[in-house]
């Protein structure tokens, strides 16, 4: 398992549109994927657990992946919420 935290800097956090581009980008690998959040683990290619989470601006997200492309995995993860999670600023 591997895991960075990194925080959200997308104004509007992990609405619907950004976490359903997120669990897309997600989807292409074969690693699971979560989020340490608020003390809990949130699954994070269920757009149902990110929603119920309410992950706002600023939140620091610790991301966690296991499995075979996890390396891949994490540093994509990592990117996608460090730009914002698809939405222009």
């Amino acid at each position: 398992m591997v895991s960075q935290t990194v925080k959200v800097v997308n104004k509007e956090g992990f609405h619907m549109r950004p976490a359903n581009y997120f669990i897309k980008e997600m989807s292409a690998f074969q690693s699971t994927v979560t989020f340490g959040f608020n003390g809990k683990d949130v699954n994070g290619k269920s757009i149902m657990n990110i929603m119920a989470a309410c992950i706002k601006f600023g939140a620091e997200l610790e991301i966690k992946c296991e499995g075979p492309d996890e390396e891949a995995a994490l540093a994509k993860a990592v990117e996608l919420v460090e730009s914002g999670l698809g939405d222009a600023e």
